[in-house]
This record gives structure tokens, C-alpha cells and sequence, in this order.
């Protein structure tokens, strides 16, 4: 049997990904923003929502105030990675989403497991020469600049969807990219490659969760329940993997939710499945939607516990637009490691 020696919690916004001097470029897109939505379900106009705050956060819209931000959030990025170097792990299970990258709305499964022999990004720079500079500097970081190719551990792979299947959870396949300039793998797992991989080959298993695009969206406690599926099926894979389970993005966003994230952080610390199956699924879309993927990854963290947590609410306009950063580690408990 394998073990999950390692669980990760990280968001993958565009602000770990460009400089604090492109953050309040960044900014400048919320303004245009006629859809944002709120933890409670609401959605507004930026102009309604910053009627609604009254300029609340304006002094958290500085430059200096920025530079403290994105220091902190790559000292916890740090952290994360350095724990996922000493834990020499065999493979990462990653739970993110896909955003048009590999997937296309004529074809979107709920859950998609990757079974092919390696992951291609999609160059999504190259696709797009007339993005803005942050953009393209944030697809760097997503390694969406160019195509780039990783490992997959396929054998593995193949034993979660069968081990998946048999606990009761419909799986949807990828088997290949064909061609990466019209498809190919996205932020999700090209920013856990390049940012908490430390540039060691690590083989990775992406399980595609689509949180982005109603209607088959799976709700909190349906995420909850296949993680605790997905542990299982790890546990039952036949081989002696290593093994991190990563949850990449989040959590609120693109309006900034600090009490709904903290409800998020303090129910996964405490393996608290019934506060999280029971937020508003409503809230849960556009950003917030990627709370799913920890929701998922915190149901696959039996035996292990949260050792570390920051959480940094990131308003980049007046407004409070922005993200809430979320770093988070779980390590096996001592029963678990005697087990």
C-alpha cells in the first residue's frame, strides 16, 4: 500500500507569480469587473461593491504595503517547498482545476483523473502575444509561457481510478495531449510544478476537479466525501509510493472574503467535514469555487493533521477586491505513523 506522507494546501494566484510592482496592474482589470462574486451568493458590479464597502480598504493599496505582502507570501511559498523536499515523496497528487486549458466546454467532466505519460502545458503566451505584461509574467510562473513537459507516474494513476471506481466515485479519464497549442495542461498544476517542485522531476498524478463551470460542480460535501475516497484508493493501490496530496488555489477571490475563509482554514484543521459540506454551494463560484480543491484534499488527509497555516487576505483595490492567500501543511499524526 501506499501512504500520503504529505498534504499541501496553496493558492496559485497571479500575485505569487509577478513582482508587487504589477500588482496594482493586476488591480486595474477588478475595476472593469461586472460580475464579482460574494461568499454569501451575492453578485455585484465593482462599482456596486465599492458603494457597498465605502473605499474600505484603501490603505491596504499601497505600494509598500504590497512589497510586505508578496514577501511574506514567498516566505510561505518556501515553506511548502521545502516540505515537499523533505518528505521525498514518489509522486504528487494534485487537485486543481482547469480553466479552458486542457478541457473545453463541449467536453467537461465533474472529476477528471490524467493517466497519460507525461503533462504538456499549454503556451499560452505564445497563443496570446498581446496580453498585458503581468499576464504574460504570470504564465511564467504557471509555465504557460512556453511548452513545458513533466512526469507522470502513470502506474499510479491508473490504481486511483480503479481504487476510486471501487469506492463509488465516477471517474472521468485523460489520456494524452495531443496537441498542446490548441489544449494542454494549465495554472493549476503548472504553478505547483514550478514553484513547490524546487526544480526536482517530480512525478505528478493532476486530478482535474471542475469548481469553474456550472452545472456539474460537485458540492462541498460531495469534495469532501471523494477525498476520503481518494485516501482510500491510495491505500489500496498495490505498490509502496510516497505520496503528497497537493490542493492548488483559492481561496476567495476575486472579492475577498476573509470570514469565509477562515470558517474554510478552521473546519480543515479540524477535519470538521459537517461546517464545510455545509457551506452555501452559491458562494462557492467563479474564485471561490477553488475552496473545493482543499475541500477535496482536506476530506483525503485521514491520519495527518495541520502543522502550519498563514493566511494572508490580499485586497488590491479599495474596494477589496483581491485574493485570500492560503498556505497550509499536513503532516501523518503519531498514530498514524505507527500504524
Amino acid at each position: 500500500m501506499s501512504r500520503i506522507v504529505l498534504g499541501v494546501g496553496t493558492s496559485h494566484s497571479p500575485l505569487l507569480a509577478i513582482p508587487p510592482e504589477l500588482w496594482s496592474d493586476r488591480a486595474k482589470d477588478d475595476l472593469r469587473k461586472t460580475e464579482l462574486v460574494l461568499g454569501d451568493g451575492r453578485v455585484l458590479t465593482y462599482d456596486e461593491l465599492n458603494t457597498e464597502v465605502g473605499a474600505r480598504y484603501r490603505d491596504r493599496t499601497t505600494a509598500e504595503h504590497f512589497a510586505q505582502q508578496y514577501a511574506t507570501a514567498q516566505a510561505e511559498l518556501d515553506i511548502l517547498a521545502r516540505a515537499v523536499a523533505e518528505a521525498e515523496v514518489d509522486a504528487l497528487i494534485v487537485v486543481g482545476d482547469d480553466q479552458d486549458e486542457l478541457f473545453v466546454r463541449a467536453h467537461l467532466p465533474l472529476m477528471a483523473v490524467y493517466t497519460g505519460e507525461e503533462i504538456i502545458t499549454h503556451p499560452k503566451n505564445e497563443v496570446n502575444p498581446n496580453l498585458p505584461d503581468w499576464y504574460r509574467e504570470a504564465n511564467k510562473g504557471y509555465r504557460m509561457d512556453t511548452v513545458h513537459r513533466y512526469p507522470t507516474d502513470r502506474k499510479l494513476a491508473d490504481a486511483l481510478v480503479e481504487g476510486l471506481v471501487a469506492e463509488g466515485v465516477d471517474v472521468a479519464i485523460a489520456g494524452q495531449v495531443d496537441d498542446p497549442v490548441a489544449a494542454g495542461f494549465g495554472h493549476a498544476f503548472g504553478f505547483v510544478m514550478d514553484r513547490l517542485g524546487g526544480g526536482a522531476q517530480i512525478p505528478m498524478v493532476p486530478i482535474m476537479l471542475n469548481t469553474y463551470f456550472p452545472p456539474n460542480v460537485p458540492r462541498p460535501a460531495r469534495a469532501w466525501q471523494i477525498g476520503e475516497a481518494l485516501a482510500a484508493a491510495v491505500a489500496a493501490d498495490g505498490m509502496d509510493r510516497r505520496v503528497a496530496v497537493v490542493a492548488s488555489g483559492g481561496l476567495s477571490h476575486f472579492a475577498v472574503d476573509e470570514d469565509l475563509d477562515r470558517r474554510v482554514l478552521a473546519a480543515l484543521a479540524a477535519h470538521d467535514a459537517a461546517t464545510l459540506g455545509a457551506l452555501d454551494h452559491r458562494g462557492l463560484r467563479s474564485g471561490n469555487s477553488e475552496i473545493l480543491n482543499w475541500i477535496m484534499t482536506g476530506g483525503a488527509m485521514r491520519g495527518l493533521s495541520v502543522v502550519h497555516q498563514t493566511y494572508l487576505p490580499v485586497q488590491r483595490t479599495e474596494a477589496g477586491t483581491g485574493v485570500g492567500l492560503a498556505f497550509m501543511l499536513w503532516a501523518p499524526n503519531e498514530e498514524s505513523e505507527h500504524a
